[in-house]
């Protein structure tokens, strides 16, 4: 063989087998991706692959990437307990509902923990709307930091350029409590609605992009006086928590929450195109960190004996501000609300931070639906009777003691 054709040869195997190597060194999350790879941002019409792919890796995926990073401090580790005994087939229950994971603490203890997806407790999760309600709980931190008077306050006075629009008149609470009367379509379905449109907004001159965006919305009801879910709306109170505390609201839950309460590992934030926290959404952190917010709102919102937020706010934002429609539940400052008096955080395709302080019970779970909402597909009623039988297994366990 000619030398000239066998270096050729020679070349082209290296070449191949540099191309080896680094489809391996990226590793299956990547590969993954790579084989179905997502061509737009707009995450609620990815498919299924795509979102099994892309739901651990959002932060790292170049159309969505841009982040700032909650920094962990030293770990704070989970104790394990005793494993809690339930009327559930976990690994059947687990696939057909799609869950990445499932932590269930209770008296701070780990009672179960299940991976599914491929996943695994190192790796981190998208929250989606989960992590409406971390940004609330940051609303309580900048009061008690003297940051914000009170929720009472009209939220002009923290975003001046709201004055003029609907929001005039609105109070931090009526948007806490999605009351604000401000017209906003969330229809995860259709590619129109506020949801999918705002992010693509080109704002005025100056303005955030979801301010300039709020901004142009009509009024449909008085402040006050009905509930209308709305993403953008929390995203404008991270605009206010930003605006507050003078800094990055992924900055101040590292320094006030993520260190002191010990968290395992730095989370990340999305951004928008304006470079500040997607904070309706889009916090991407390992389970057993979403399980520890869970203890720690549950235990009151103190670490080593000190308040991070006023006293009575773990009371106020998760009991009933709002009717939503739906017997026995409600909604408070951005925490789904029970009759019993338990709370959850809710993201879509199923991410969920469970917590029902009667029992001292905390369940954290990561999934992918086939559906956003889980409604008519049936994954929804099956996570809140898997958390009705956790509840039952504690009972039943108190029973016996008793």
């Amino acid at each position: 063989m000619p030398l000239l054709i066998r270096w050729a040869i020679g070349i082209a195997g290296a070449f191949v087998a540099c191309l080896l190597i680094g489809w391996l060194a990226v590793g299956k999350d990547w590969r993954a991706l790579l084989s179905d790879p997502p061509t737009n941002t707009q995450v609620l019409f990815w498919s299924q692959s795509q979102r099994d792919a892309g739901f651990r890796m959002l932060d790292r995926i170049p159309l969505v990437s841009k982040k700032n990073t909650i920094a962990a401090g030293k770990e704070k580790p989970l104790v394990e307990g005793e494993p809690l005994l339930i009327d559930v087939d976990v690994d059947a229950y687990m696939a057909a509902n799609r869950h990445a994971a499932i932590i269930v603490l209770q008296n701070g203890k780990v009672r179960l923990e299940e991976y599914g997806l491929g996943f695994t407790r190192k790796k981190r999760w998208t929250s989606f709307s989960v992590g409406k309600s971390l940004t609330s709980t940051l609303v309580g931190a900048a009061i008690e930091d003297g940051y914000i008077k009170s929720v009472d306050e009209p939220i002009v006075a923290y975003i001046p350029a709201l004055a003029g629009s609907s929001y005039d008149g609105v109070t931090i609470e009526q948007v806490l409590t999605m009351t604000s009367g401000v017209r906003w379509i969330e229809d995860y379905e259709d590619p129109s609605s506020d949801v999918a449109l705002f992010n693509r907004h080109k704002p005025e001159d100056g303005l955030d992009q979801v301010v300039s965006y709020m901004r142009t919305l009509p009024r449909a009801h008085p402040p006050g006086e009905v509930w209308n879910y709305s993403t953008g709306e929390t995203n404008l109170i991270g605009i206010l928590v930003g605006n507050a505390v003078g800094k990055p609201i992924a900055t101040y839950l590292s320094e006030k929450i993520w260190k002191p309460y010990g968290m395992g590992a730095d989370a990340t934030w999305l951004l928008g195109t304006d470079g500040r926290e997607l904070s309706g959404c889009c916090i991407q952190a390992a389970t057993r960190d979403m399980a520890r917010f869970g203890q720690f709102v549950l235990e009151g919102g103190v670490i080593n004996g000190v308040p991070v937020l006023p006293p009575d706010w773990i009371e106020t934002a998760t009991r009933t501000h709002a009717d939503i429609g739906e017997p026995g539940r409600g909604y408070g400052y951005q925490w789904w609300t029970y009759e019993s008096g338990a709370f959850a955080a809710v993201g879509i395709f199923g991410q969920g931070i469970f917590v029902d302080p009667t029992r001292n019970l905390v369940v954290a779970v990561n999934s992918n639906w086939t559906s956003a909402r889980g409604r008519k597909t049936g994954e929804f009623a099956d996570r809140e009777a898997f958390y009705n039988s956790v509840q039952a297994a504690i009972d039943r366990e108190e029973a016996l003691v008793k």
